[in-house]
């Protein structure tokens, strides 16, 4: 496929404009290397990877003279591998001579969660976070998520219900987006297997690696919903302990996220409890065994959870691209009022979004968005700006005070 452009590139400039190390972590496969190389030849620096065996060793056995031994910026690949070792090395080289721009640094694990490396490059670097291709990336538009906290535009969509059950199957992967479902399934085999059976292996003492996989089909199984740990451990046949430390893992290495619990204090009855999301539909929905076909029959109960986490995921995607901050969180309460997704930012200013598989949306399916605006409104005059439906069919209209159904295509569709 054509290259395409990602949202963050303009944010790793600037970053190594201003700080002595960038580090750019992602998922595995996530486009990381394209877009270091992109980045890095540019500025005319060196790249090199810790994947390569010699590389690493000379790394390992001499990081001084490895690291000054390159261009000024130096484009370090998969640094986890080099351990504390190396990144107490770049810690003393940027405290010596602080020059932005020194060290751009790519891994597929966060490293600030790995116990084998006790340096986080604290005050001296920006941490930048790289997901798969978002649709706003595939369909070459800008992140236009802000707009909706002024004046939510309203755009129609000429995708329909099986075009999205299509686009979560599909996956955001580089390597997935253009392959058919029986080479995409092969793909994500091995894929799943090079990062639970050696990526997390390398790095933590995993005495049951054939229980890593079993855990992310179970997740799978409950994405878009509150993870019961011991649940989990007793289907899976090992401890709570163990489960929750290979859930961690599976966090390190991108393949799952938490949404936190929404955490003003509007509601005594609010659960506190995070959702879990697989970072990725396509391989949530291939740990499934789901298709589109199968996803679009009535009875599919994964296909409501599945699309949330596909919006979620979209969201986040482009929300990190972004130099405004921005807080992803959902509510939920002991009566069974839940929001889907609440995003605010530093000032307090909230858009509330439900997600729902209907092509036929009804207003009163916002009525627990609603709620909150009120409750908002009525602490916090001012904050609430938008309550959104988005949904699988066309409909794009306001429904009530700043209330509204939209597509969820209006997610990456410009505004004309």
């Amino acid at each position: 496929m054509k290259q395409v452009a990602r949202h963050l590139e303009a944010q790793v400039d600037e970053a190594l404009n201003s700080f002595r190390v960038v580090v750019l972590h992602g998922a595995r496969q996530c486009g990381k290397t394209t877009l270091a190389r992109l980045v890095t030849g540019k500025r005319n620096g060196t790249y090199v990877t810790l994947d390569d065996d010699a590389v690493r060793e000379a790394a390992l056995a001499d990081p001084r003279s490895f690291l000054t031994s390159q261009s000024p910026l130096l484009t370090i690949d998969e640094i986890q591998l080099g351990g504390d070792r190396v990144i107490r090395m770049i810690k003393q080289l940027v405290d010596e001579d602080p020059t932005p721009g020194r060290f751009l640094l790519t891994g597929s694990t966060n490293f600030l969660t790995v116990p084998t490396i006790s340096e986080s490059l604290a005050g001296r670097s920006r941490i930048l976070r790289l997901w798969p291709f978002s649709e706003a990336e595939l369909n070459r538009v800008p992140v236009a998520l802000e707009e909706w906290f002024g004046e939510v535009p309203h755009e129609p969509s000429e995708l329909e219900r099986d075009d999205y059950l299509q686009l979560v199957c599909r996956g955001g992967y580089p390597e997935m987006v253009d392959l058919d479902t029986a080479s995409r399934h092969a793909w994500i085999e091995s894929y799943l297997e090079t990062v639970t059976q050696r990526d997390i292996a390398a790095l933590a003492d995993i005495r049951k690696v054939s229980a890593l996989p079993r855990l992310l089909r179970w997740v799978a199984g409950n994405t878009s919903g509150e993870i019961n740990v011991t649940t989990a451990a007793r289907d899976l046949g090992i401890d709570r302990a163990t489960t929750m430390s290979y859930l961690q893992w599976l966090e390190a290495v991108f393949l799952v996220r938490q949404v936190p619990a929404w955490s003003r204090n509007l509601s005594a009855r609010a659960v506190r409890r995070p959702k879990y999301q697989l970072t990725d539909t396509g391989l949530a929905a291939d740990l499934l065994g789901a298709s589109p076909q199968t996803l679009g029959m009535p009875t599919a109960v994964a296909t409501g959870p599945l699309l949330e986490s596909f919006v979620v995921n979209e969201i986040a995607k482009q929300l990190s691209s972004k130099a405004t901050p921005m807080e992803q969180s959902h509510y939920r309460d002991n009566r069974h009022g839940e929001v889907d997704l609440i995003l605010e930012r530093r000032d307090g200013a909230t858009i509330a979004i439900e997600v729902k598989a209907s092509s036929s949306p009804v207003a009163s399916q916002l009525k627990h968005v609603k709620w909150l605006r009120d409750k908002l409104d009525a602490v916090a005059p001012g904050t609430f700006h938008a309550g959104i439906l988005l949904h699988t069919g066309s409909q794009s209209l306001t429904v009530g005070d700043r209330l509204h159904l939209l597509p969820i295509s209006s997610l990456w569709i410009a505004p004309r």
